[in-house]
């Protein structure tokens, strides 16, 4: 019996922590940054109050039927009583919730975006490729959308392989990504930061790694980061990264991936112009530095199983040094 209370307890425990770790700030629907969001978070405590107050009156009305002396709950058969709650008002309560979601999660940022900005993501097997466009100049990066405080943004949506869902939770709802057409997410953040997103659809092998994160800029910063993210790639400056580059461009790294101003022009694989500047690499797994590069070289099959990059352990210490400082140099 001890055993089994026991259990019970560890279990009980087991799941708040679960559900406490879905309420987590960085990701959590309840920790809303931008209008859509916020929508979307009242809409669900509007809801919780309206359940939970309906679920009191049931079990209010449930232990009269139970416990109440014969004479006080005799009401409970009458046939006012049986249509009102049974009929009118479920029919009137479903209807005001309907009518009141309709008009809230319709009012998101995208009916005030005069010149939205604009950003196409495709979902790949198993991260996000990212394209910025510029008076017919086009951009990758991958795993990371930055974009300006206060501006709309219209995020276009593809997939040429399985269906993903993009959803980042503190920003907007999950739209799916439907392979052969094009859908389109508006939103906008009010405050500055940094939002992780998840794919919400199970694509396949590596489904549960495929994240990514959203940084929120004041518009001055975010208009410097995408001056900078349309140069080429910068020239190494030591001995070490330069040997660093020679090593990737001689071990066929460029098959995969692309690093501009070289002569690297891959597409298989994420873009790596400037793969220094960003916040994590292998889609939100691994902070982005010189020791979880070369980790990720030789054992990304261990971090994200099943991804499609093959673990590379053919360079040595020192090789695997000078090619993880010289990527880590990209900024």
């Amino acid at each position: 019996m001890r055993d089994r209370q026991r259990f019970l307890r560890i279990a009980r425990a087991a799941s708040a922590c679960l559900v406490l770790a879905g309420c987590e700030g960085v990701q959590s629907t309840l920790a809303p940054t931008g209008p859509q969001a916020q929508h979307i978070a009242q809409l669900f405590w509007v809801m919780v109050a309206g359940s939970g107050a309906i679920m009191l009156m049931v079990a209010l009305l449930t232990a009269i039927a139970l416990f109440a002396p014969a004479r006080r709950r005799a009401f409970l058969a009458g046939d006012t009583v049986v249509l009102a709650g049974g009929l009118i008002f479920p029919v009137v309560t479903l209807s005001a919730l309907l009518v009141y979601g309709l008009v809230m999660l319709g009012a998101g940022p995208g009916r005030m975006a005069a010149s939205p900005v604009g950003i196409e993501v495709a979902g790949e097997r198993w991260w996000w490729r990212v394209v910025y466009r510029d008076a017919g100049a086009a951009v990758e990066s991958a795993n990371e959308l930055r974009i300006p405080l206060g501006r709309a943004v219209e995020i276009e949506l593809s997939s040429d392989n399985v269906i993903h869902s993009f959803w980042a939770p503190r920003l907007a709802g999950k739209l799916d990504m439907i392979p052969g057409r094009k859908t389109v997410l508006t939103l906008s953040a009010e405050t500055a930061g940094v939002s992780r997103g998840q794919c919400a659809e199970y694509c396949g092998g590596a489904h549960a790694l495929m994240a990514f994160n959203v940084v929120a800029m004041p518009p001055n910063e975010y208009d410097e980061w995408r001056l900078r993210e349309f140069q080429p790639a910068q020239e190494p400056t030591t001995q070490q990264t330069r040997a660093g580059k020679a090593l990737f461009l001689s071990h066929g790294c460029g098959a995969c991936h692309t690093i501009r101003g070289t002569p690297a022009a891959g597409r298989l694989g994420p873009d790596l112009t400037h793969l220094g500047g960003r916040i994590s690499i292998g889609a939100a797994i691994l902070a982005t530095n010189e020791a979880s590069i070369a980790q990720w070289i030789k054992h990304n099959q261990d971090i994200k199983p099943g991804n499609l990059m093959p673990a590379f352990d053919i360079f040595s210490e020192s090789e695997l040094l000078a090619l993880s400082r010289y990527l880590a140099s990209l900024r």
